[in-house]
């Protein structure tokens, strides 16, 4: 029986994985915000191509933040409750690694002021 004291996880663990959850879902917020706010609410950013290809990557990024997360926390999940592995870090460098080229990407546009 998976729910018997001894072979159900410790809450803590269970806890701090939702929380990692949930700090995933407030990264997607973020983004979907930011991504949003390049469109709409910056209009002197650089070119409108510019802005809305920045947008969209935010965008793109944000589900994709959702979609890590819940990923992430089911993986985490089944591993607590099993005994199993916990699962590799993979995902979590290919999404750094885009926020980070985000990142460059503005810094470059803001400083060299493409218009």
């Amino acid at each position: 029986m998976a729910d018997s004291p001894e072979t159900r996880p410790d809450e803590r663990f269970t806890l701090a994985s939702e929380r990692t959850f949930l700090a995933w879902m407030r990264t997607s917020l973020g983004l979907l915000a930011g991504g949003i706010a390049v469109v709409h609410l910056v209009p002197d950013f650089s070119t409108g191509w510019v802005r809305t290809t920045l947008g969209l990557v935010l965008i793109v990024m944000a589900a994709s933040a959702s979609m890590v997360g819940l990923r992430r926390w089911l993986q985490v999940r089944k591993a607590l409750e099993t005994g199993a592995p916990m699962p590799e870090a993979k995902d979590l460098w290919i999404f750094a690694v885009g926020i980070g080229a985000i990142a460059v990407l503005a810094a470059v546009v803001t400083v060299l002021g493409i218009k």
